[in-house]
């Protein structure tokens, strides 16, 4: 497999492929010396990695049959830039029609665009040269980090950590069970049995554990796994999120309406009595004072309220000259005209901040008092947004705050009816007003690392226990970040990733093909999630449930109905949360807790937990000679 690209994205994507999925990696980076250039660099000095790796400027045509796209299974584009990997992808097509695309791009309309392109291509290209091989996978897959990070960011806010996988519009992770801890409702299948007593990690470490002397069984039979789950730790599957059809537009904004006209009276005029407010307009009645005493004493030709009346029409300049009065009026003038130069700015600009503040105070929507539990989300920037409108879909309530009023997500928090503050989270008292005392997690994704930490930080101090997600750019800084925090609040679970980080094995997942909906590390192995086609598979056609399961190989998780083949993908389908496959459709029904006596027919669709060797049997009916070096026969 090949991996080109210019940032973190390609270094934690050859991390997953290497030692996740156990692939053979070529990575083509601009340089060894940038930072990540410099880690994969180290990753291809390993004697136990097979990371090959290959500096070049540009991905053009030399560079790509360098790198043996002509040869590769599969190619990743992992730019910053769309133009880049657009080109990219043209010149990897026509070098081989077979490849597996794998494209990262930040339009979406021109990514939907590329994919049907690509795919027609790759279709007529297999035509030409193999004949239309229906087991040849030949996708191209265009995913954007942003929203393959979401889903994982979801579920760490929602239920804590662990490896998610995204499969009809549901989100799944693998769980550790410590021995002897009772089966939860929320368990839906048991994928492995752990190596000695496992305990269950609070800290959220991503790393494997080592193996114990009895071993990692992968899909164990229901015979181990009840005898073994008194002394062993277990896998399990747990379902993160209990997710319901969003309403209709027009219904999301009559509910709205509803709320507005539901919504309290209550202006918040305190902010025209700010500090700033009250010292400038007192150094302006004080000034008025003086002078007014001043006219009384010197020039008082006038009744008293005159008195303090001229001044103000001085000092506004608003007054006729003087020129047919006292000298002492005259020079009174003089004096408050320049006064009023020095203060009329600072008016102004008091009332113009009092306003502004005035302004952003009225739009936000306080959470209620009675709130409790809820996740407070900080940011709707475009992860924040994507964040929110995924959270729209389950059944957790969130308070939002967001210092710009500009921003995108503001106008879908005002929409959906979520509580909104929009003020600085860093500022005092803010996390207060999003009752952060009472909540369960705190997800940060502002774009600045030290303000993320800022806000971290004083809600640990409002809340110890409160779980805490956080994006921060920087990987090292990250990791450093959770250390710190996990050593300090031993009792809390804490998450610092990258969206580099979190979307890398949605990426990874995509190289290996289009049947792999997702790829969870267990402990030194990993278990593939597919989605099958049951007709053509005497493994499990006309098999039932039960009966399809293989012991260490593979075993069914869901059932439902095919709807339309395999290979009408659409990258839609991803960025929407339904599954990478166009088939997975809500439509489709899948039960996920299907009876064990179910007969499996030709025109089911099954969900699998495989093993590597596993998908080899299925996909191929060959099993693969013991020898078989890691990550051969798992391209193609």
């Amino acid at each position: 497999m090949v991996i080109c690209g210019d940032d973190g994205l390609a270094h934690r994507l050859a991390v997953e492929l290497d030692a996740v999925c156990g692939e053979t990696v070529t990575v083509v980076l601009p340089s060894r010396r940038d930072e990540h250039g410099a880690e994969i660099a180290a990753l291809h000095r390993d004697p136990h990695s097979p990371i090959e790796l290959l500096v070049s400027a540009h991905p053009d045509e030399p560079t790509l049959l360098a790198a043996g796209v002509d040869r590769a299974a599969a190619l990743a584009l992992t730019y910053g830039d769309d133009q880049t990997n657009m080109t990219a992808a043209l010149l990897a097509r026509g070098l081989n029609p077979s490849i597996r695309l794998v494209i990262r791009m930040f339009n979406r309309d021109r990514g939907r665009h590329l994919e049907l392109l690509l795919d027609r291509a790759a279709t007529v290209g297999a035509v030409q040269e193999d004949g239309d091989d229906p087991m040849l996978d030949m996708s191209t897959t265009v995913l954007s980090d942003a929203d393959t990070a979401v889903p994982e960011l979801v579920a760490a806010a929602a239920v804590g950590h662990g490896h998610t996988v995204q499969v009809d519009g549901k989100v799944f992770r693998g769980v550790v069970r410590p021995a002897g801890t009772p089966p939860q409702p929320t368990d839906l299948a048991t994928l492995a049995v752990l190596s000695g007593a496992h305990e269950n990690d609070p800290a959220g470490q991503d790393s494997p554990e080592t193996l114990g002397e009895d071993g990692t069984q992968l899909l164990p039979d229901t015979r181990t796994a009840y005898h073994r789950q008194f002394t062993h730790g277990r896998l399990m599957l747990e379902e993160v999120t209990h997710h319901h059809t969003p309403a209709p537009a027009g219904r999301r904004r009559s509910r709205a309406r509803g709320w507005l006209r539901a919504r309290p009276a209550h202006l918040p005029w305190k902010v025209f009595l700010s500090r700033e407010v009250l010292a400038v307009f007192g150094a302006l009645a004080a000034i008025v004072v003086a002078l007014s005493a001043a006219t009384t004493l010197f020039a008082d030709e006038h009744p008293w309220w005159k008195n303090i009346y001229l001044p103000l029409l001085d000092i506004f300049t608003m007054g006729d000259p003087a020129t047919d009065e006292s000298p002492a009026r005259r020079v009174l003038q003089l004096i408050a005209g320049f006064v009023g130069l020095a203060v009329l700015p600072l008016v102004v600009a008091a009332t113009m901040n009092a306003t502004d503040a005035f302004r952003a105070a009225s739009q936000s929507h306080p959470p209620h008092d009675g709130l409790n539990g809820h996740i407070v989300l900080v940011g709707l920037g475009k992860i924040g947004t994507r964040v929110l409108a995924q959270l729209r879909t389950t059944d957790h309530k969130a308070v939002v705050i967001e210092r710009n009023p500009q921003a995108r997500g503001v106008a879908l928090a005002r929409e959906l009816s979520v509580p909104l503050l929009l003020e600085d989270a860093a500022a005092p008292g803010v996390l207060d007003r999003a009752r952060i005392q009472h909540s369960g997690s705190l997800l940060v994704l502002t774009r600045d690392d030290g303000e993320n930490l800022d806000i971290v930080m004083a809600a640990r101090e409002a809340n110890p226990g409160v779980r805490v997600v956080m994006r921060l750019y920087d990987d090292d800084f990250a990791a450093t970040v959770q250390r710190t925090l996990r050593a300090s609040y031993p009792d809390a679970l804490t998450r610092s990733r990258s969206v580099s980080a979190l979307a890398a094995p949605s990426f990874a997942a995509a190289m290996m093909g289009r049947h792999v909906l997702g790829v969870m590390p267990v402990e030194r192995g990993s278990l593939l999630f597919t989605v099958v086609d049951v007709a053509g598979h005497p493994e499990l056609e006309g098999r039932s449930v039960h009966e399809a399961f293989r012991k260490n190989q593979w075993q069914v998780l869901a059932v439902g109905v095919a709807v339309g083949p395999l290979s009408e993908h659409s990258s839609t389908d991803t960025l929407a949360g339904l599954g990478r496959d166009a088939g997975l459709r809500r439509d489709a029904g899948l039960d996920w807790r299907p009876p064990r006596g179910r007969i499996l027919r030709a025109g089911d669709r099954v969900v699998l937990a495989t093993t590597r060797r596993g998908l080899d049997v299925l996909m191929t009916g060959v099993q693969p000679h013991p020898g078989r070096r890691r990550g051969e026969g798992t391209g193609r």
